[in-house]
């Protein structure tokens, strides 16, 4: 399975994990609001802050009603679209915030919606794209984007297995292979019993491709259990402040939760090692003390054949190893043996 690089880092199966910060709305409109996001980001680790490109008026049609999750944490006399028009940046806003990142030296990327998106995006030079779990149903949109040439990460949430197949097909069908697939579950915030991180290897297994998990749960397990899985890129919401409004804010990681993510998925990272089984430096020291000798049971006089009866098994281990009992019963002593002697090969003919 290849490598995919996107900007200055190489996402693979022996790169550290790509981890998105996603900002999306969480910017509420307001470009200093995004550099703050932008900045907090990097502050916290992540690989990648990510917002969300759209227009309103092509995305949704004017009544369109929340979502039930929206309706929970907004205005309920406010409709979709009149909350999204808020949380739009401008045009302009894009090239102040990709300037930022790379002062920051973090990674922007955006989700785009519609065509206009993906080819305002792509003008700007962005290195990759993200689409959305919508998305991941939409095979003309997503051979669309991939037509631009640029790794492509897509969500896989509300869609079944044939949906997504439908959909990489279409993108490997233009000889488009840097795609990565993220298993993710569509609801804010989302049961831990409904992530079903294991369907990310369904993912690997069913199309080839590396995979990953976009969570909107509460806390890190899931993320763990991803990395542990093979997950070579996580994405979390990110905001600054909780209690912030905005449709996303109140399940969305603060920067002390995402930086204590980060430091989880590191740390697991570390201990997931290779797949090659050998003891590490400190427990070949630790073996000494920790694993045993073959020593006399009882005293052994000159002559005697060596019996089982003869022998047990004692820490430290600078004797003969338990392994290689069958060479020593059977075997006459040349010499007197007390009991509690660590056993060794001069002991005898």
């Amino acid at each position: 399975m290849q490598s995919i690089r996107i900007g200055r880092h190489l996402i693979g199966e022996e790169q550290p994990c790509f981890i998105i910060a996603e900002a999306g709305v969480n910017h509420n409109g307001d470009i200093d609001t995004a550099k703050n996001l932008v900045s907090a980001a990097r502050d916290c680790g992540a690989s990648c802050v990510k917002f969300q490109t759209f227009k309103a008026e092509q995305l949704l049609i004017s009544n369109a009603p929340k979502a039930e999750y929206q309706l929970k944490v907004t205005d309920p006399g406010e409709t979709q679209f009149e909350m999204l028009k808020k949380l739009e940046l401008k045009e302009d806003d894009y090239e102040k915030l990709i300037s930022h990142c790379e002062k920051e030296g973090i990674l922007f990327l955006a989700t785009p919606y519609n065509v206009e998106d993906v080819d305002f995006l792509d003008e700007l030079g962005v290195h990759a794209f993200k689409l959305s779990s919508i998305h991941a149903v939409e095979p003309w949109f997503a051979q669309y984007v991939a037509k631009k040439q640029k790794p492509i990460i897509l969500a896989t949430g509300m869609a079944t297995l044939s949906e997504i197949d439908e959909t990489v097909r279409a993108v490997r069908e233009i000889g488009h292979e840097d795609l990565i697939l993220l298993q993710c579950t569509t609801n804010y915030p989302s049961r831990i019993e409904d992530a079903n991180v294991l369907a990310m290897r369904t993912l690997a297994e069913s199309f080839g491709t590396l995979v990953g998990y976009s969570d909107h749960t509460q806390d890190d397990v899931a993320c763990i259990l991803a990395i542990a899985l093979g997950a070579k890129i996580i994405e979390k919401h990110f905001t600054l402040n909780k209690s912030m409004p905005g449709p996303d804010q109140s399940t969305s990681a603060d920067p002390r939760e995402f930086q204590r993510l980060v430091v989880n998925i590191q740390s697991a990272e570390k201990g997931l090692g290779s797949k090659i089984k050998e003891p590490c430096d400190v427990e070949i020291i630790n073996s000494l003390g920790m694993r045993r000798s073959i020593v006399a049971k009882c005293d052994i006089k000159v002559g005697q054949v060596i019996s089982m009866d003869h022998l047990t098994f004692k820490r430290p281990a600078n004797g003969i190893k338990p392994s290689r009992l069958g060479d020593v019963v059977g075997r006459v002593a040349k010499l007197s043996i007390s009991a509690n002697h660590a056993i060794s090969w001069s002991d005898f003919d």
